[in-house]
């Protein structure tokens, strides 16, 4: 059997009048115009109870009171400009177009998107002044992306898991307008491994630089939030970092990033001796077991101490966080004896806001590396490697606190 035609509700011939591709749009504008105009009537119709002109309305205690112009900013058809309705109690609120809102929200879902990808403001104008049409101002740009502020309290005010089997923590610095000044401030962030072999980030907190002290307070907000324990906390050697963990969560081992540490050791060795000694610390942190791994420490010693004291030294008065991934198996050891996993986030985060050189403030800073890590994490579809076998040997060594 044959589909029936569909009949056109308007006649072919109709179009034949516009010369132009400008002159349909004209005329579209024109139907657009009305027809919103008409069913913003409606609304008002519904919001007073009455027809217009209908006696019903008499002494009704309120009525209609004319228009006012607004322009609104639409996909295809750029700006145009609506006569919206009004009553006299001014209680009248459109949902066609409501109150305050300017801009399609496919206009408003580009500008976000184009800000998350890190462009500026006044790229973001001249972008949607090509594709819409639309002439908008910086500013209209940053208070559309502050309603991302209201998603940036309730992500971070989130509920958080009760146990997490690793943590990893570190800040980025960004350069920030602040008390009329260019600062150097850094976000905090964490990224904490699930029992369910996901990564996912915690929150993040912004302060003037990164200490001890305000570490202790992104873990107590940690704790507000429903964390009880955390297995593993891998860091860098913040001096002060590894005491601010255990007033938190005393049970948690801590674990030093050995290569912060291997970098912070050849500050003090020069070129002639460098490929040499880090020959010798390589034994160190690649040692089957820490036995082994402290011979070849003192190795170092003996061979460097008398030359370069202080590269040596450091290596035993942190020896006890650098070396607690000597007692977990290769698999484990691989994921947490290194903070990669939260600077490639900050890698990442950089790509998002390479183009911002400095921020006009704080909320501009958190907008956009919210953004940044929303995106990012769309990308954690996977568990990390060999997850099965890595969450076996954590029920094993930790039996009593690792939930399932």
């Amino acid at each position: 059997m044959s589909k029936s035609k569909v009949e056109s509700p308007i006649p072919a011939d109709f179009f034949k009048q516009f010369k132009s591709l400008d002159q349909f749009n004209s005329f579209f504008s024109t139907i657009f115009k009305q027809g919103v105009e008409e069913m913003l009537k409606a609304e008002m119709d519904e919001h007073l109870g009455y027809d217009k002109h209908d006696p019903a309305g008499h002494n009704s205690g309120n009525s209609r009171n004319g228009s006012f112009p607004k322009t609104i900013s639409t996909n295809s058809l750029g700006d145009v400009l609506l006569n919206i309705p009004r009553d006299r109690n001014g209680e009248f609120e459109p949902k066609l177009i409501p109150k305050g809102k300017r801009f399609s929200s496919k206009i408003e879902e580009a500008i976000i998107g184009m800000y998350a990808k890190g462009m500026t403001t006044s790229d973001i104008c001249d972008q949607v002044q090509e594709i819409y049409g639309t002439d908008i101002s910086e500013t209209t740009v940053s208070n559309i992306t502050n309603n991302i502020l209201t998603l940036v309290q309730e992500w971070q005010s989130r509920p958080l898991d009760p146990v997490y089997l690793a943590l990893w923590m570190d800040g980025i610095r960004f350069k920030v307008r602040k008390d009329k000044k260019i600062q150097n401030m850094c976000i905090y962030l964490v990224i904490g491994l699930k029992n369910d072999g996901f990564k996912e980030v915690l929150g993040m907190w912004i302060d003037t630089t990164e200490s001890a002290s305000f570490w202790l307070t992104v873990l107590t907000d940690l704790k507000a939030r429903g964390v009880q324990d955390i297995l593993i906390a891998c860091t860098d050697n913040l001096t002060g970092f590894t005491q601010a963990i255990k007033a938190s969560f005393p049970d948690t081992i801590t674990q030093l990033c050995m290569i912060h540490h291997i970098r912070n050791s050849v500050k003090f060795v020069p070129w002639k001796d460098k490929k040499a000694f880090c020959a010798d610390m390589k034994l160190i942190y690649t040692a089957p077991n820490e036995q082994q791994a402290l011979t070849a420490l003192e190795n170092l010693r003996s061979k460097w101490s008398t030359k370069y004291h202080y590269a040596v030294k450091s290596w035993f008065d942190n020896w006890d966080n650098l070396a607690a991934f000597f007692n977990f198996p290769p698999e484990i050891r691989k994921i947490i004896y290194t903070t990669n996993t939260i600077e490639g986030l900050n890698r990442c985060i950089r790509k998002y806001t390479k183009t911002k050189t400095q921020f006009p403030d704080e909320n501009s800073a958190q907008k956009a590396v919210f953004l940044a890590i929303m995106n990012i994490e769309k990308k954690w579809s996977n568990t990390i490697r060999d997850w099965h076998l890595i969450l076996n040997q954590f029920l094993i060594i930790f039996e009593n606190r690792c939930r399932l």
